[in-house]
């Protein structure tokens, strides 16, 4: 049996010892930890706020390694992942910031780890699956013919967004792949305490997250400008995760 690789993660220790737990932060497709949270400021709020942070990237981005098969990255294995994460820093309990397919992630994450998971701040998840109509193959074409792009304007934009990540191109191709054969269809929130759902204005992905609600039963939706990665910069959202990791 082929040993996975663990994710490349980042430590911020906090600067005097605290008694809080450590906050997870899960970013989304495309993306790595350094550009989500680091770059934005999350990062240095969370410091300033005495709170250590783990900043892992997800398989197939940033650092981490690039998946050999789809089910190295379906929503339970990625889950699995981030369990590994706080696990290797042996923390009994943590609480998150998540955003996008990090948001999707966590949900999966509260299942198998439903007593550890603490305060969580949900940002731009999206209610349904956003790679269940992609044709992997088509995607797949797309990415390495740009020349002659998809008639599908999802799959279009996807594979613009992967070839901009240049080497690797190939793994995000198989995370699509590995998401697509587990899409999301949430079961009731499973963690003790009820997420924060954090939607841009303009964001046309968090349209009908308001339906998550009734599976979280004391959860709060917190409404705030910007369009998908708006959010990301919005100083409030930072703001908004400590206040709420605070409460």
């Amino acid at each position: 049996m082929r040993l996975r690789q663990p994710l490349a993660v980042t430590t911020y220790p906090s600067a005097e010892r605290s008694e809080q737990p450590p906050v997870l932060l899960v970013h989304g497709f495309c993306s790595s930890a350094r550009r989500a949270w680091l770059e934005t400021g999350m990062v240095r709020a969370l410091l300033d706020a005495g709170r250590t942070v783990l900043a892992p990237d997800l398989r197939g981005h940033g650092a981490s390694p690039a998946p050999t098969s789809a089910e190295e990255v379906d929503a339970i294995a990625s889950a699995q992942d981030l369990l590994a994460v706080v696990d290797a820093y042996d923390a009994d309990r943590f609480d998150v910031v998540a955003y996008s397919l990090g948001a999707r992630l966590v949900w999966e994450l509260a299942e198998l780890a439903p007593e550890r998971i603490g305060r969580v701040l949900l940002g731009g998840l999206s209610p349904t699956e956003p790679f269940a109509a992609v044709d992997v193959a088509e995607l797949r074409r797309a990415v390495h013919d740009e020349a002659a792009p998809s008639a599908d304007p999802l799959i279009g934009m996807i594979a613009g967004m992967i070839r901009a990540e240049g080497a690797r191109a190939d793994g995000l191709v198989t995370c699509v792949e590995g998401l697509r054969s587990t899409p999301f269809a949430p079961k009731p929130w499973a963690g003790g305490t009820p997420p924060w759902f954090v939607v841009g204005v303009d964001d046309a992905m968090t349209h009908g997250t308001g339906e998550l609600l009734p599976l979280a039963p004391g959860s709060q939706r917190v409404a705030m400008a910007g369009d998908h990665h708006g959010v990301l910069v919005n100083p409030f959202f930072r703001e908004l995760a400590v206040r709420v990791l605070d409460h």
